[in-house]
C-alpha cells in the first residue's frame, strides 16, 4: 500500500509581513502620526512663523522682526486683562463642572426609576453643538426677554426696577460665561467620576460604613484619594478644552462689553482673523502654550507619583 505525503500549502510571503508587529506597529500608528503632523503640527510651526515676522493681511509682508509682535502685545493694557481673564474663566469652569460632575455621579449611582434614561440624558450639554447651545443661552441671557430674570421677578427674588443686564457688564458677562461652559463641561466630568466611583470595591465602603465612617469621611478620606487619577485626567483634559476654547465667549459677548470678557482665544481670533493683524494674533495664541505645557506636565508628573 503506497503512502501518499499530505503537503501543506506554504503560507504567502505577504501574510508572513502582515503577523509582524513591526510591520503593524507602524501601520497603525500612521494614521494618528499623520493627523498630529497635518493638523497640529503644521499649524504649530506656520504660529511660530507669522509671530516672529511682520505679517499683515494688508501688506502680507513676511519679514521677520523678531519678538517685536510679543513686545507689542505686552504693552497691550487688553492683553493682561484677557490673561486674567482666561485664569479666572478656567479655574472658575473647571471648579465649578468638578463640583457639579461629582454630584451628579452619586445622584447617578443611587437606585430610581429611569434612570438609564437620566444617564443618556446627563451628556446632552456635552453632545449638542456648541453654537445652539450658546444661541439658547444669549436668548436666556436676553436683557428685555430673559428667562431668568423673569423666573426670579416671579419669584419675587428681583425687582423689575432692577433687571441685570447678564451680558452687558463686565462681571456679570464673566460670571455668565463661566456658569455657560461649565454647564457645557459637567457631563464630561459626571461621566468620569461616576467611571471611578464604580471601580471603587463596595467592601471597603461596607467596612467604613461599619467603622462608623460618614458620607463627608468616606468621600474625602476613601472614595476620592482612591479615584484621584481618574479625577486628575479630567482635570487636565477639562483644562485643556477651556483655556483654549473661544466659541462661548465669541458666540455670547464677542468679548464684550468693551473687551472685558476676551480670553486669549477670542483675542487672538479677533486680532489675528478679524482685524487681520496675523502675526499679532499667533503671538497671542502662542502664550496658550507654555502655560498649558507647564500644566500638562505637572499633572501628568503627580498623576504618575501616586501611579507608582
Amino acid at each position: 500500500m503506497v503512502e501518499t505525503a499530505i503537503t501543506q500549502p506554504r503560507p504567502s510571503r505577504l501574510r508572513f509581513v502582515l503577523d509582524q508587529a513591526e510591520f503593524l506597529g507602524p501601520v497603525f500608528l500612521a494614521p494618528a502620526i499623520l493627523y498630529i503632523g497635518l493638523l497640529i503640527a503644521v499649524p504649530f510651526c506656520l504660529a511660530v512663523y507669522y509671530s516672529v515676522s511682520a505679517y499683515n493681511i494688508s501688506t502680507l509682508d513676511f519679514s521677520f522682526v523678531g519678538l517685536r509682535n510679543f513686545a507689542l502685545v505686552m504693552h497691550n493694557p487688553i492683553f493682561w486683562s484677557t490673561l486674567a481673564n482666561t485664569f479666572i474663566f478656567t479655574i472658575g469652569c473647571n471648579a465649578l463642572a468638578l463640583v457639579l460632575g461629582k454630584a451628579t455621579a452619586l445622584v447617578l449611582l443611587q437606585p430610581f426609576p429611569g434612570r438609564s434614561i437620566v444617564r443618556s440624558l446627563i451628556i446632552l450639554p456635552w453632545a449638542v453643538p456648541v453654537a445652539l447651545s450658546a444661541i439658547t443661552w444669549r436668548w436666556m441671557f436676553d436683557s428685555l426677554y430673559s428667562v431668568i430674570n423673569w423666573t426670579l421677578h416671579a419669584l419675587h427674588l428681583l425687582d423689575p426696577a432692577s433687571t441685570p443686564n447678564w451680558l452687558g457688564q463686565q462681571d456679570l458677562a464673566m460670571i455668565s460665561l463661566t456658569v455657560v461652559y461649565a454647564w457645557l463641561l459637567f457631563p464630561f466630568a459626571a461621566i468620569i467620576f461616576l467611571a471611578g466611583l464604580t471601580s471603587v470595591p463596595r467592601s471597603v465602603l461596607d467596612a467604613a460604613y461599619v467603622d462608623g465612617a460618614g458620607f463627608w469621611r468616606r468621600n474625602f478620606l476613601i472614595i476620592i484619594p482612591m479615584i484621584m487619577p481618574i479625577v486628575f485626567v479630567a482635570l487636565l483634559f477639562g483644562l485643556v478644552f477651556t483655556f483654549t476654547d473661544l466659541s462661548v465667549v465669541y458666540l455670547l459677548t464677542k468679548g464684550g462689553p468693551m473687551n472685558g470678557t476676551h480670553v486669549l482665544g477670542s483675542l487672538a481670533f479677533q486680532i489675528g482673523i478679524l482685524d487681520g493683524d496675523v502675526a499679532q494674533g499667533a503671538a497671542i495664541a502662542l502664550f496658550l502654550f507654555p502655560v498649558l505645557l507647564i500644566v500638562s506636565i505637572f499633572l501628568l508628573r503627580f498623576l504618575r507619583r501616586r501611579e507608582i
